[in-house]
């Protein structure tokens, strides 16, 4: 039995409509918002097949220093570590020893992208060592630059100041 969802065409119209019902019910204008309960984002945590290849290209390609490596507390032999990707914010990591975690997938509930925001003249560097590594990447809209870590997680490096995108406000 075949699977005809991926021929279906969708409503650009319906989708958009949609978007505008949930623009108009949810969102509300920035001196009406109430503060956010949240102080920030203190790490995201990614699964590393290899720490010293996520390691080498973190620190080394993408020149994010490692902060800390640690025993996993939930996994003994499992190890915990750490990037500083700026503003006191962290990229977390952990290995799974022993367990076949398989390979990077994008799913429903699952991670699309990292987008970590870089000065604008970091991010032309940062893309030259990209190329340099050999690290396929695809630039757009000259301030955003994709690519997948060792591990097939998709990464974004974006010059635009952090609060926004693509030079509009979005925080």
């Amino acid at each position: 039995m075949s699977d005809n969802r991926w021929n279906e065409q969708p409503n650009h119209a319906a989708i958009e409509a949609e978007r505008a019902r949930l623009r108009e019910r949810h969102l509300r204008p920035g001196g009406e918002r109430p503060p956010s309960s949240a102080r920030g984002l203190h790490h995201t945590a990614l699964i590393s097949g290899d720490v010293e290849r996520t390691i080498r290209f973190y620190q080394d390609v993408l020149e994010f220093p490692l902060t800390e490596l640690i025993e996993n507390r939930d996994y003994p032999g499992s190890s915990h570590f750490f990037f500083d990707i700026g503003n006191r914010n962290l990229l977390a990591f952990f290995d799974f020893p022993g367990l076949d975690v398989g390979p990077y997938a994008e799913v429903l509930g699952g991670l699309h992208h990292v987008a970590i925001s870089v000065e604008p003249e970091r991010w032309t560097h940062l893309v030259d060592n990209l190329t340099k590594a050999g690290v396929e990447h695809v630039v757009h809209s000259g301030v955003s630059v994709y690519f997948r870590d060792p591990d097939g997680a998709r990464v974004e490096l974006i010059a635009d100041p952090l609060g926004e995108m693509y030079g509009d406000e979005v925080l």
